[in-house]
C-alpha cells in the first residue's frame, strides 16, 4: 500500500517539490479522485503575466477540477509569505478540502511552523534594496546581515536576501530574531497529509531538459512578447525563470537556442536549492518516489 492509498479524504494535503518534479499533476489526479481544490504554494506562480513560463495549470487542467490561487496578482506587485497565508484562510476554513501544491519551501514552512509577525517593507526600503541589488549585487545585501540570520538564509536565493535585507533595515531586527519570535502555525502537520517529492538530480534533470521545450511549443516565446512593452527586471514577477533569457532574446541579444540553455541551466540550479531546502526543513514531511507519483 503506497502512502497516497492511505490519504483521508476529509484532510488537508499538502504536496511540495523541485519544479519539474509531476507535483501539480498529483494534486490535480487527487482533487479529481478523492474531491478538493488544488490551491497554489508556488511563489511566481502567483502572478498573472506569466503562464506558460511559470507552469500555472492550463485551462484543460482548471477545468477538471477547482484550482485558487494562481495568476491572481499583478506581475509588478509585491506579494509576500504573509499576504500568501491571508490569502489561503478562506481556503483553509472553506467547504472543499484544500490540495496545496508548490515548490516554494517558505510558504510551506509558514503554513505549519507559523509565520512570524514582520511589519510590512515601507516603499523606500524596497526601492534602497532594488537600488542596492541592482548597482552593488547580492554580495552586498548579504554584507548587512546579522550572523544568525546568515546562518540560516539561502544565500543564492535574491528573494530571500533581499527580504532578511528589508526586514533589518525597517525593524532593526534580524530576520532569524523575528523568526525565532513565530506565533502557532495556522496548519500543524499534524492536522494534514504532507508529502515531498523526492525528485533526485538523475531523475529530475531529464525532466527539466525537456520542460523548456515543451514551454516553447506551448506559446512562451509570445508571452514573453506580450510582457516586452512593460518589461522591468526589477518587477516581482520578473524573476520567473526563463524570463530575462526570453527578453534577451526577443531584444537580438542573445539567440533563442542560448536563451534556452540558460534557462535550463537556471533551473536545474534552482531545482537543487529547492532539494536542499526540503532536506534541511521537510524531515518529518512523507517522502514519495516517482514511482510512488504512478501509484
Amino acid at each position: 500500500m503506497t502512502p497516497l492509498s492511505r490519504i483521508d479524504p476529509d484532510r488537508p494535503v499538502l504536496i511540495a517539490g523541485p519544479t519539474a518534479s509531476g507535483k501539480s499533476e498529483l494534486a490535480l489526479r487527487i482533487a479529481e479522485t478523492q474531491g478538493g481544490t488544488v490551491v497554489n504554494a508556488d511563489a511566481i506562480q502567483v502572478y498573472a503575466n506569466w503562464r506558460v513560463l511559470t507552469a500555472r495549470p492550463s485551462a484543460a487542467d482548471e477545468a477538471r477540477a477547482p484550482h485558487a490561487l494562481y495568476g491572481h496578482v499583478p506581475g509588478d506587485a509585491a506579494y509576500s509569505v504573509g499576504a500568501w497565508l491571508r490569502d489561503l484562510e478562506p481556503l483553509l476554513t472553506g467547504s472543499s478540502r484544500p490540495i496545496i501544491t508548490g515548490g516554494t519551501g517558505l510558504y510551506f514552512t509558514a503554513l505549519t511552523e507559523g509565520l512570524a509577525q514582520i511589519p510590512p517593507t515601507p516603499p523606500e526600503v524596497r526601492a534602497d534594496a532594488d537600488a542596492l541589488l541592482r548597482d552593488h549585487g547580492l554580495d552586498a545585501l548579504l554584507a548587512a546581515l546579522d550572523p544568525e540570520t546568515l546562518s540560516r538564509i539561502d544565500r543564492l536565493n535574491p528573494m530571500r536576501v533581499q527580504r532578511a535585507w528589508e526586514v533589518l533595515r525597517t525593524t532593526g531586527r534580524g530576520l532569524a530574531d523575528w523568526q525565532d519570535d513565530t506565533p502557532a502555525p495556522r496548519l500543524p502537520l499534524a492536522g494534514c497529509h504532507a508529502f515531498v517529492v523526492a525528485a533526485e538530480k538523475d531523475w529530475l534533470t531529464p525532466r527539466i531538459e525537456r520542460r523548456f521545450g515543451q514551454m516553447l511549443a506551448q506559446g512562451a516565446l509570445d508571452e514573453a512578447r506580450a510582457n516586452l512593452p512593460g518589461w522591468d527586471p526589477a518587477a516581482p514577477s520578473s524573476k520567473a525563470i526563463g524570463a530575462p533569457e526570453l527578453i534577451a532574446h526577443l531584444r537580438g541579444e542573445i539567440t533563442l537556442e542560448q536563451a534556452a540553455n540558460r534557462a535550463t541551466i537556471a533551473t536545474r540550479q534552482f531545482a537543487k536549492r529547492q532539494r536542499t531546502w526540503f532536506r534541511a526543513r521537510m524531515k518529518d514531511w512523507q517522502w514519495l518516489t516517482p514511482g510512488d507519483l504512478s501509484a
